[in-house]
């Protein structure tokens, strides 16, 4: 018994009004088809851009067959919005998909030895498909006639290996990567391949915690031993950030990095905390690196909208004990590990990230992380609030206060997940911050310079006074400029 399936018209046939209608197959059929809500979300995605039917015509008619390829296709799967989005024109050689694309705009050139071409007005790449070499600068052949498999075998896994044709709404799978999916295994499409482009290692750590996948047998046999060398630090800086921004458990990455004996030579700082023993009393979650995996568990999970400060927050809690490996005596104690982890920290986000400013900030947090606790056991005051703010600047109190709520989250002895609890001291530190009106930013300095220059001429000494004055402002509540100005003065006539 014949089953339903779409009509597929020839390429030369009159458009359809944007997409074929989505019809029930059976799986006798030997092709596929999106399923009913991934089908949706394509035509809402692809509505955005209006003259894009019309390109897509144009390109059928040329006889071309038109797919959406990569992550795209692999996220309407997942039912995940569309971001990125990478056509793939086959049949048509790559002038005259360009002489195609012109007919609707200006056309750049992003990628001609790639066979990668951009509509100025379009955020889409248009590509034809190739084949590649092994090595960093591989040698590309461009084929209008590769077969979907021959094409598609050049992608780093199978659950990118997928594409669907933007007239037909056929899925084209040749390496089963929906089934990955749904199995939730990371798959090499050509395991022969996998390994000419170390890069995708660091994307198969990306993939793993972005959707809780797990490399097969083959793909982590391959990881344990190809060559790494060779990647950028942008590109592996690139994939570090998704990792962090996009998963809900990024230590998924770091414990499989452990597992398959990688971790000492690709992030060395971090191998270090592994076995380092805390006290059971404070730390019932086990060794150094077991905390900083559930630390980085609870900052991925905090709901911060601004992408910089959130990777901030996670590096940070990535970093935060990192001193531990250093000052830790017998029966776990570790004095001075706060100030010891920010040069450790400094080495290891530069294997990382090529972002100084970020270095830079994350170390400023390890170096403070744990002013919550300190101030609570002192009963701090409204000036050391005030200073610490000041410290801290451009970050802020509450930038702190994120990464100690990581750090005493990430202290569940039960499960790997990190605690959603929120101790009495973090909300004491927001709460006293708060009303010291330090929380989100420094207190300005009311005493300028330029208040004191009939006194004082510029100079080093003018600098010192400013200082002084400020320090006075902050230690005794000063808020009257004249005040404030009179007693610098005065001190500075005894001196």
């Amino acid at each position: 018994m014949a089953s339903a399936r779409p009509p597929v018209r020839p390429r030369s046939a009159p458009p359809e009004p944007f997409l074929l209608p989505l019809i029930s197959v059976t799986l006798f059929s030997m092709k596929h088809y999106l399923p009913k809500k991934a089908h949706h979300n394509l035509i809402k995605t692809l509505a955005v851009y209006p003259q894009l039917p019309a390109i897509i015509d144009a390109l059928s008619h040329a006889g071309a067959q038109v797919l959406l390829v990569g992550g795209a296709v692999r996220d309407l799967l997942l039912n995940l919005p569309l971001k990125d989005l990478d056509i793939e024109v086959h049949q048509l050689s790559l002038a005259k998909l360009e002489a195609v694309l012109k007919k609707f705009g200006a056309v750049s050139l992003v990628g001609k030895a790639y066979g990668v071409l951009r509509l100025h007005h379009l955020p889409i790449d248009w590509s034809v498909p190739r084949t590649d070499s092994a090595g960093r600068k591989p040698q590309v052949a461009l084929g209008k006639k590769l077969s979907h498999q021959e094409a598609f075998s050049r992608r780093d896994i199978t659950i990118n290996a997928m594409g669907v044709d933007l007239v037909t709404n056929e899925l084209l799978d040749p390496f089963h990567g929906r089934e990955d999916l749904k199995k939730k295994v990371l798959r090499a499409p050509e395991p022969t391949k996998f390994t000419e482009d170390p890069l995708r290692f660091y994307r198969v750590l990306q993939f793993m915690a972005r959707f809780e996948m797990i490399p097969d047998r083959t793909l982590t046999k391959l990881c344990k031993t190809m060559s790494l060398t060779g990647v950028s630090l942008e590109r592996i800086d690139q994939e570090f950030k998704k990792l962090f921004l996009h998963a809900k458990r990024p230590s998924i990455a770091f414990r499989w990095l452990h597992k398959i004996g990688r971790l000492p030579q690709l992030l060395p700082e971090l191998a270090e905390l592994v076995g380092v023993e805390q006290p059971k009393k404070w730390h019932p979650e086990g060794d150094v690196f077991e905390h900083t995996m559930q630390a980085i568990d609870a900052a991925a999970a905090f709901d911060i909208p601004e992408s910089s400060r959130k990777l901030l927050i996670i590096y940070a809690a990535l970093c935060h004990d990192l001193g531990k490996a250093t000052t830790t005596t017998p029966g776990g104690k570790a004095h001075g590990h706060a100030p010891a982890g920010v040069a450790i920290a400094k080495k290891l986000l530069a294997r990382m990230t090529v972002s100084k400013d970020l270095i830079k900030e994350v170390s400023t947090l390890v170096k403070y992380h744990l002013a919550t606790l300190e101030f609570e056991k002192t009963g701090a005051k409204d000036a050391a609030y005030k200073r610490l703010a000041n410290k801290l600047a451009p970050l802020t109190l509450e930038d702190l206060a994120l990464v100690a709520l990581a750090d005493r989250q990430g202290r569940n002895g039960k499960s790997h997940r990190p605690l959603s609890s929120k101790p009495k001291e973090i909300a004491t530190f927001v709460h006293k911050a708060t009303k010291a009106k330090v929380l989100t930013k420094p207190e300005k300095p009311i005493l300028l310079g330029r208040d004191l220059l009939d006194a004082v001429p510029p100079g080093p000494e003018l600098g010192r006074i400013l200082m002084a004055a400020y320090e006075l402002q902050l230690k005794e509540g000063i808020a009257d400029k004249q005040e404030l100005r009179k007693r610098v003065l005065g001190k500075k006539k005894k001196r």
